[in-house]
C-alpha cells in the first residue's frame, strides 16, 4: 500500500504551521506505519521553494519513495481541469493539484491531504487521509 503526500502536509511541518502541524505530524506517522509515502515531482517542487539548496530539500525529503508522473495521470488531470472550468473555475494554475490528485487515483495511491474538498470534487472514487469536515 502506498500513500501519495499532499505538499500542504509537508509544509505544515516544514513550516511549524500553527493550526495543522500536529494534524500533519500524527495523520504522516500514521501513514508511515500503515504503508509507503510517495512524493511525486509537483509535490517536490512546491515543497523545495521552501529551501535555498536542492541538498536541503532532498535531506528533509530522504524518508519518501519518488515516484515519476504517469501519462494516463495527465490525462486525467486534463479532464479535471476542464470539469474545473466549465463549473466556473478561475484559479490559472489549479493543475498541479489535480495531478497530484490524479497520480494517486491512476495508481491506487491513498493521498494524504488536508484539503479533501476539491479532491472529493474531482476524484470521488480516490481514497483520502484527510481531516474531518
Amino acid at each position: 500500500m502506498k500513500t501519495l503526500v499532499d505538499t500542504n502536509v509537508l509544509l505544515d511541518i516544514i513550516t511549524q504551521d500553527p493550526k495543522w502541524c500536529a494534524w500533519s505530524e500524527d495523520a504522516l506517522h500514521e501513514a508511515a506505519e500503515r504503508s509507503t509515502l510517495v512524493i511525486n515531482p509537483f509535490v517536490f517542487a512546491e515543497v523545495s521553494m521552501k529551501f535555498d539548496r536542492i541538498e536541503d530539500a532532498n535531506a528533509v525529503l530522504v524518508d519518501f519513495t519518488r515516484e515519476p508522473l504517469p501519462f494516463e495521470a495527465g490525462f486525467l488531470a486534463g479532464k479535471a481541469f476542464l470539469t474545473y472550468r466549465r463549473r466556473g473555475g478561475t484559479k490559472r494554475s489549479p493543475m498541479p493539484d489535480l495531478y497530484v490528485g490524479a497520480h494517486a487515483a491512476v495508481a491506487r495511491m491513498t493521498l494524504l491531504t488536508r484539503e479533501a474538498a476539491r479532491y472529493r470534487t474531482y476524484f470521488p472514487a480516490l481514497t483520502l487521509i484527510a481531516p474531518s469536515p
